[in-house]
């Protein structure tokens, strides 16, 4: 067995931008641009990046929720992309989905049991409806939820609890692999640390593996074996946790790195502060993409764009000011 659950090569989401009478594109937003991702069976790679870096975009191409533009898709041996209507529909329930806000996420007018056992209707799981009770039962429990809140409705449950239950959803149909956008985000930081606990207890428990999407680099450090960082639409750094968190090679993420909260008051740390805002994706600069607000920027950022270059065993940095001297350094 591939020790690799899912393999995305080269994958691209273009979106056309159209205008006039007759509907001429007349540009196009780059929302995905020539990313590569590997995730192991039973390991998580952490997502993360700025609010419109096209990380929830490569979540849902990746499942086909929005087709690709270019690129490769493996699941579990097969070639995602190759699959027809029929075959997606039966191929995709191996690939779950949690939503980042779980007040919309879930149908108001249904009730707990429903919305759990909805997708076990529509994959032919438990087809007696006894059974499928007990399915909802079962999982209500392995998200520490109990068998009260079966009749209840969305509005009846806290944050939290409508997290779980997105959760449990996700588990109705033994999925291999979760992608999980910004489970967290909507949920107060107590909370985000219970949801987080349950996730990586199922994962041990069911052997998931996890796309899990994020901004908060404390929380991806928590979850991750592995992590990638995005910054317009491609991946400009990505290693084994310890390695990249160890030693951040991209000035984008050494920034990032900065900006978490330090709890000790007596610690200090070197600010590395961004110049400006994320630019627009409609018209990104040329070269490097990050080359206006990198403060390593010099005349190459601005005129070449920068190769995928592997600067330790499986840590990959997209940047031409990266030299080996600055290695643990």
């Amino acid at each position: 067995m591939d020790p690799e659950l899912l393999k995305v090569r080269n994958l691209k989401k273009y979106f056309p931008i159209k205008a006039g009478l007759m509907r001429r594109t007349v540009n196009t937003v780059k929302a995905v641009d020539d990313v590569s991702l590997s995730i192991r069976r039973g390991e998580t790679l952490g997502l993360v990046g700025e609010s419109g870096c096209g990380k929830s975009t490569l979540g849902r191409t990746i499942m086909r929720l929005i087709e690709p533009t270019a690129g490769e898709i493996h699941f579990d041996g097969r070639d995602f992309r190759a699959l027809n209507y029929r075959q997606l529909k039966r191929e995709r329930k191996g690939i779950q989905m949690i939503f980042q806000d779980p007040y919309a996420s879930l149908n108001p007018r249904r009730n707990v049991t429903e919305l759990i056992g909805e997708p076990m209707v529509i994959n032919g799981f438990f087809p007696n409806a006894a059974e499928r009770k007990d399915r909802v039962r079962e999982l209500l429990l392995k998200v520490d939820l109990n068998e009260a809140a079966m009749k209840k409705y969305p509005h009846e449950f806290s944050g939290g609890q409508r997290q779980r239950i997105g959760i449990a959803r996700a588990l109705a149909v033994e999925p291999k692999l979760i992608v999980a956008d910004e489970p967290v985000s909507a949920l107060d930081v107590s909370i985000q640390a219970q949801v987080i606990n349950l996730l990586q207890d199922l994962q041990d428990e069911m052997n998931l593996s996890f796309l899990f999407i994020a901004h908060d680099l404390s929380v991806v450090k928590h979850i991750s074996h592995q992590v990638a960082v995005m910054y317009l639409g491609r991946v400009v750094e990505s290693g084994p946790k310890k390695v990249l968190f160890g030693n951040p090679l991209h000035p984008y993420t050494r920034a990032l790195f900065d900006a978490i909260p330090v709890p000790d008051p007596l610690r200090r740390r070197q600010k590395r502060s961004l110049r400006g805002d994320l630019p627009s994706p409609l018209f990104p600069p040329p070269g490097c993409a990050f080359n206006p607000r990198c403060p390593l920027a010099e005349d190459i950022c601005r005129e070449k764009a920068p190769q995928n270059r592997e600067f330790e065993p499986g840590h990959f940095a997209v940047c031409h000011m990266i030299s080996k001297p600055q290695l643990r350094g």
